[in-house]
């Protein structure tokens, strides 16, 4: 990835109106991840604190899930390769609902967390994820060392994590629960920080064009990234700092 004054100064137009535009752009990547985060809270609070909708996903006692609880664990697993295969055939307001879906899917797939945790807990973890994911960003969108390097080597940390998890749902070991945890933790950091440039670095490089489609799509794949980083960073950091009901 080139350094970031020399694509903005390679794209074309005034890097004034670059920087305004950045800015804006930004705003609206962060602003539709915010309502994307708000849904999902709701969403997951409205299940996990009733009993009755509880219930038709996992024991409430237990919890652990029926047929439809997992079905909802990996809907929004499923939904993020579907939206990564429609995006370019979608407008940019049907890429913005069916980031909202997602959500909502979102919410409905970890409302257990609030039949498990104190609300305490879940409070404050939430509280320690936006201080630490606000920290990542900013460094990610104003740091001048490409980052681009660790691409890779995240994205096959996250394959490698989700291969984990899934073994350790039949496996049941807290050790390897412990060690995913803490790997979780690292890689989701890591990744907060890359996508953050990313987004600013590709928005840069297309600059020049100025397609309001394409830039609308941008901003919800964008907020999308950014959204994942931040609830997997929020469960795994639960997974320590959650107080059991």
């Amino acid at each position: 990835m080139a350094d970031y004054q020399t694509i903005r100064a390679g794209a074309g137009v005034h890097t004034g109106a670059v920087d305004a535009g950045l800015r804006a752009h930004m705003n609206k990547v962060y602003g539709t991840m915010s309502v994307g985060m708000a849904v999902t809270a709701l969403v997951a609070w409205a299940v996990g604190s009733n009993d009755a909708l509880l219930s038709l996903f996992r024991n409430p006692v237990t919890l652990q899930p029926n047929i439809l609880g997992w079905i909802a664990m990996f809907l929004p697993l499923g939904m993020v390769f579907a939206f990564g295969a429609m995006i370019n055939r979608l407008s940019a307001a049907g890429a913005q609902l069916f980031f909202y879906t997602f959500a909502a899917a979102m919410g409905l797939s970890i409302s257990w967390i609030f039949a498990a945790f104190t609300g305490f807990s879940i409070a404050q973890t939430f509280l320690v994820t936006s201080i630490s994911f606000a920290g990542l960003s900013l460094w990610g969108y104003t740091t001048k060392k490409d980052i681009s390097a660790w691409g890779s080597f995240l994205i096959m940390g996250v394959i490698g994590l989700i291969v984990a998890s899934i073994v350790n749902i039949f496996l049941g070991s807290p050790a390897i629960m412990f060690a995913i945890s803490v790997l979780g933790v690292l890689i989701f950091a890591g990744l907060t920080a890359y996508d953050t440039q990313k987004i600013k670095t590709t928005y840069i490089q297309h600059a020049r064009s100025m397609d309001s489609e394409w830039l609308g799509k941008a901003a919800i794949m964008g907020a999308l990234n950014l959204y994942l980083d931040f609830i997997n960073l929020f469960m795994f950091l639960l997974q320590f700092m959650g107080n059991r009901d």
